[in-house]
């Protein structure tokens, strides 16, 4: 029964967002919270594993917390049922979408569902920022993060550094970090 139940919500949750993993986010956590899954902090930490493992991130996300629930077949029914909606949902506009792309009705609709999904992206880092970070001393490891953040940030955006490059180094750090205690 707990693999209907997996692949019924994420079903829904393939079906109801666009944008991409980051847009699920919000969805997946509240369905992921209110059925007992995973804790809050076990989303988060699997948030940043997700993405430094090949994979999209909400397939990533559904084959682990379907693992966590309910072993190898949770593991399936979670990823069936966030990967199905797409890739019905493809098949379906594909043949049609040359004859459609130039309609106003479509570019609008498109046009209407980008504030939408940069909405989700936006709720899903307020979401990981919340768990992120807590208050404490000056060098807690929650001033670290937001140190770390701010870093990875400018490298991505001014530096224009390799992705790869940010989060190995950053996961690099997070181990040295570890070891002296900070």
């Amino acid at each position: 029964m707990i693999y209907l139940k997996l692949l019924w919500e994420f079903l829904k949750i393939g079906t109801f967002t666009f944008g991409g993993g980051y847009a699920m986010l919000p969805l997946m956590r509240q369905i992921v919270l209110e059925n007992q899954w995973l804790t809050e902090q076990q989303i988060v930490d699997f948030i940043a594993v997700s993405e430094s493992t090949p994979g999209p991130l909400a397939v990533n996300m559904a084959t682990y917390i379907g693992a966590v629930a309910a072993g190898i077949g949770g593991a399936l029914s979670a990823t069936a049922g966030v990967a199905l909606p797409s890739f019905f949902i493809i098949l379906l506009l594909s043949g049609g979408y040359e004859k459609f792309q130039n309609s106003r009705v479509v570019k609008a609709a498109l046009a209407g569902l980008r504030p939408a999904v940069i909405a989700l992206i936006a709720a899903a880092l307020v979401s990981v920022l919340g768990n992120v970070f807590d208050t404490g001393a000056l060098f807690s490891r929650s001033n670290l993060n937001g140190l770390l953040i701010v870093l990875c940030a400018g490298f991505l955006c001014y530096k224009k550094k390799h992705p790869i490059l940010i989060i190995g180094t950053s996961a690099l750090l997070g181990i040295l970090l570890n070891r002296i205690g900070a």
